[in-house]
Formats: C-alpha cells, structure tokens, sequence
C-alpha cells in the first residue's frame, strides 16, 4: 500500500508499506518535471503515486532513496520518463 501525504505544491511524503513492515519517503516534483511527464493531465501527487509503482516493480521498498526528487528515477531505471509519460 502506497500512502502519500502533500507537504506543500511540490513536496510529498511517502509511505510503503508491504508484509507488515513499512518505510517513509520525502519526494519533490518540480512544476516544470511535472508538466513535462503529464502535460498536466494528473496532479502531482498521483504523479508520485505512479512512480512509486514503477519503482515497487523493480525494487524493494528499502532499495529507495529515503528523500529524492523525481528527476533522478530515470538515471537508475532510463525508462522510466517513456513508461510513466502520458
């Protein structure tokens, strides 16, 4: 289960939790990153929500960075701007 909870417009705060265990994570999204992904088709916060789906489906929930901005994603996993773009 992914929990997000919004800090401010560009700061979220995120929780894993599987198998009785949990972790906590702090993820920015630029206007400009957002804009880019969406074409403000969805807001941020389901943004993030897709991401953290796409990270889940390729690593544990301990492998994430526990604070990060968006843009990194695509320099551990390249595809992830063509896969989460709309």
């Amino acid at each position: 289960m992914i929990e997000i909870e919004k800090h401010d417009a560009d700061t979220f705060a995120v929780t894993v939790k599987e198998s009785g265990d949990s972790s906590r994570h702090e993820v920015t999204v630029d206007d400009d990153y957002h804009q880019e992904l969406t074409d403000g088709q969805i807001d941020k916060e389901e943004l993030v929500r897709r991401s953290f789906e796409f990270l889940l489906e390729r690593e544990p929930k301990e492998s994430i960075l526990s604070s990060f901005n968006l843009r990194v994603i695509s320099r551990y996993f390249p595809s992830y701007e063509d896969e989460i773009r709309l």
